[in-house]
């Protein structure tokens, strides 16, 4: 009895223990509920009632760990919410499927996988495992998904609909036929889970993305969704938005058309679609039709607005129309936020830039309360497309943080616009910095290289292009075939673009560029017949090459014949670019009268290029009187170049009018006119020597001299005489001699002589063009030394080889 009674005592406390264990336990059960929703706040109270429990002694079990441990992850706390599922020694199938949730949304698949396998079969179920399907589509694994998918319907789990939404939007990411769509969806009507406006948008979307595939019919794929659209009892927002961008995305825009109009309610994200939509395949009015119906009905536009309009705007030529536009922004822009501002700016940005209005952009830019990369890389590239290189180079170094794409547009522009040097230690400092270059930057590198004709170290930028697998890139096949044509070397631009994967016009441009630069003249309209074959459309650029191999090879019916196609056949206006390549060969032909023909039926006032053409074949035949008519009208529209006073100059010092050679160079000692030095260059082991006529600065210079001394009485041997007509001034013939023999041509190619490998071919760039008797001078020393010597000029190559030049004497 005694026992008993000791016992009852004993007893009565643990009943009142366990009471007050149940109360705390439903008080923080309740404290924690008030902790569900997304908020800083939510986090720091659910913080307080976890160290309130631990400073008390209560140690949380079951549900409580559970809310802690949802509370924590909804917060992205996700280590201390995997430190207190740890503790759990049997988790339940709530505290796995949140923790699966949790590490799908961080974006750690993996881990969301390994707590979905830890859990038993017994314990799974339809919750759990559309969290791992989930999971597996957020983050980009389709073939996870329905591989998990596969195995919930092995074990006979029952899908529901939520089950269905996310394996459609799984298979989104892998589908590429009809088929794959057509199994699921006949899976979701054995189901019965075809009438869920959720699940059908799924389905919707699936359809429309896998119609996008090239292994599909897009028409079939879109009709098999619009069935399932039309046969919806209930549709909402994204059912409409779905069907719309569908048919947009796939080049559909009357259909597009159909479904927004049927729409009751139009909402402001079926407009975006359908002023995207029109943008996009470059209807840009009536994209600004759409955007006025939107206005006028009180539709509240918002950034996916603007921004399509904007694009609109600068894509279709319409300034003013952007700038009024711009204005309904001002007006509204307090009702937004700084979200809104930055992706308008930008747009805005890109406007400005692209009609010239530079200083505005940055005035923009200035304004603009937040701004991000795109910002910075729009305004950057406004001012280096408006050729405001200085500019950009300071602007460029204020960028606080870079991307690939920054970098890349500095290079390139500073490559296409000499400052190649600079560009290539542009690249090298991205390398440095840690970038790995695109194929993009490696192409601004690769015509850097061109346009300085480092050929050696353009060659080692193409290794390095292959070994980062960028071989088949069209931009970088592109500025290889220019920098092998501007290098000297034709075989291996022709290899280039014979093995590129894919050509375009600019592509086919460049190697008819590169043929017809070296004088094959032949080979250049062959290709171009080839190019028109291969029902590639020739532009106004393709029609510039052809010309210009027509000049350089002296094929004037040809010239003139294509000349006269550019309209007839193709519609293309010729510029004044065109006219003055057809000046240009005329003129090297001695065929006066039709330039001059040419150049007074022009549809507009010709320009400096028509003129210092005419003036540079007056230059060749001795045709004075022409000459002196067309330095007049250069000396009216590009007084301060020095090119015009020279070649007078030269035309007077012919003839031995030296009283008007000396009032040419007084005009221009009066007008502030500089001559630019004649200066030649070349590479030799990763290092570019540069000469001057009479060079005294190379510091092996002298060694140049005395080989070009020993050189020259073997190529007089062979019949070599100076041409002392090349020098253009009043002196005694011994000077004359002295003269020709320092020109910088001459010092580089014999440097290069000197100091390549024996056999090795000697490849020279000069700023001017090469003199008369350096050309002559380079034919014997192909002779005398039996190496193949490539000059180019300023406006040419030459191949010389065994005495003779590819130009064929014709330059």
């Amino acid at each position: 009895m005694r026992n008993a009674v000791n016992s009852s005592l004993n007893f009565t406390p643990t009943l009142h223990q366990a009471a007050d264990f149940r109360a705390l336990a439903n008080r923080y059960a309740a404290q924690l509920q008030l902790c569900c929703q997304r908020s800083p706040n939510s986090y720091t109270l659910a913080r307080t009632v976890h160290a309130h429990m631990m400073t008390s002694g209560f140690k949380p079990r079951g549900h409580i760990l559970n809310r802690l441990i949802d509370v924590y992850c909804k917060s992205h706390n996700l280590k201390y919410a995997h430190h207190l599922f740890d503790k759990i020694l049997e988790p339940d199938i709530f505290a796995r499927t949140t923790m699966i949730s949790a590490y799908s949304a961080s974006g750690n698949l993996k881990r969301a996988r390994n707590i979905f396998d830890d859990i038993p079969i017994s314990m799974r179920d339809t919750v759990s495992y559309n969290a791992i399907i989930t999971a597996c589509s957020h983050n980009s694994d389709g073939h996870a998904a329905m591989e998990v998918f596969r195995d919930m319907l092995g074990r006979c789990f029952r899908p529901d609909n939520f089950t269905y939404t996310s394996v459609l939007s799984a298979l989104r990411l892998i589908a590429h036929e009809e088929g794959e769509c057509q199994q699921l969806h006949c899976a979701l009507l054995k189901s019965g889970t075809s009438c869920c406006t959720s699940v059908l948008n799924a389905l919707l979307a699936l359809y429309v993305t896998c119609a996008s595939s090239p292994l599909v019919l897009a028409s079939s794929v879109m009709s098999a969704a619009r069935k399932v659209f039309n046969e919806m009892t209930e549709k909402d927002e994204l059912s409409w938005t779905t069907m719309i961008t569908g048919y947009v995305r796939n080049d559909n825009l009357d259909s597009a058309e159909e479904i927004f109009e049927l729409m009751r309610e139009k909402l402001v994200v079926a407009w975006n679609a359908m002023i995207s939509g029109y943008v996009h395949h470059g209807f840009y009015l009536k994209a600004l039709e759409m955007f006025r119906r939107m206005s006028l009905v009180g539709v509240q536009q918002d950034e996916f607005t603007y921004t399509s309009v904007l694009s609109a705007c600068a894509d279709a030529g319409l300034f003013r129309h952007g700038k009024a536009v711009h204005a309904c922004i001002l007006r509204k822009e307090a009702k937004h936020g700084p979200d809104f501002s930055v992706s308008v700016g930008n747009a805005l940005i890109t406007l400005y830039c692209k009609y010239g209005k530079v200083h505005e952009a940055q005035h923009l830019f200035e304004e603009m309360p937040m701004k991000d990369l795109v910002s910075w890389n729009a305004v950057l590239s406004g001012l280096l497309d408006n050729a405001y290189i200085a500019e950009a180079k300071q602007f460029f170094s204020e960028i606080p943080e870079k991307n690939l794409l920054t970098w890349t547009l500095m290079i390139s522009a500073l490559a296409q616009n000499g400052f190649g040097e600079e560009g290539l230690k542009l690249f090298n400092q991205m390398r440095v910095e840690g970038f790995q270059p695109c194929d993009y930057a490696f192409a601004g590198a690769i015509i850097a290289s061109a346009n300085l004709g480092a050929f050696e170290h353009g060659r080692q930028l193409h290794a390095q292009l292959v070994c980062f697998g960028y071989e088949s890139s069209l931009s970088a096949g592109n500025a290889l075939i220019t920098m092998y044509g501007k290098c000297g070397d034709v075989q291996d631009a022709h290899c280039v673009f014979l093995t590129m994967p894919f050509v375009d016009s600019v592509s086919w441009n460049a190697m008819i560029a590169a043929l017809g630069q070296h004088g094959y003249g032949y080979q250049a309209l062959e290709l171009f017949e080839q190019m028109q074959e291969a029902q590639i459309i020739p532009d106004r650029i393709t029609f510039l090459t052809v010309l210009t191999a027509c000049s350089h090879a002296g094929m004037v019916n040809q010239g003139c014949h294509y000349f006269d196609s550019m309209y007839a056949c193709y519609g293309i206006t010729p510029g004044e670019d065109h006219y003055a390549r057809v000046t240009d060969m005329l003129c090297r032909a001695g065929k006066f009268s039709e330039a001059k023909e040419l150049i007074d039926k022009m549809p507009f006032e010709p320009g400096a290029p028509v003129w210092e053409a005419l003036l540079a074949g007056c230059r060749l035949h001795r045709n004075l009187d022409l000459g002196i008519e067309a330095a007049e009208k250069l000396f009216k529209l590009i007084p301060e170049h020095d090119g015009t006073y020279i070649l007078l100059s030269n035309m007077y010092a012919i003839v031995n009018r030296w009283d008007d050679v000396a009032g040419v160079r007084k005009l221009m000692r009066d007008r502030g006119v500089k001559k630019e030095p004649g200066c030649s260059w070349i590479e030799v082991e990763n290092k570019v020597h540069v000469f001057l006529v009479d060079d005294a600065v190379h510091p092996e210079v002298q060694e140049v001299y005395d080989y070009l001394e020993q050189l020259g009485l073997r190529m007089r041997e062979l019949g070599y005489v100076p041409d002392t007509k090349f020098i253009l001034h009043d002196m005694e013939p011994e000077q004359k001699e002295y003269n020709l023999s320092t020109h910088s041509e001459k010092l580089a190619v014999a440097y290069g002589l000197l100091k390549l490998p024996l056999g090795a071919t000697v490849r020279v760039f000069k700023n001017l063009r090469i003199c008369g008797d350096c050309h002559n001078a380079f034919k014997f020393m192909s002779k005398v030394v039996q190496r193949r010597i490539v000059v180019r000029d300023g406006k040419r190559f030459h191949h010389f080889r065994d005495g003779d030049c590819s130009c064929g004497d014709y330059w």
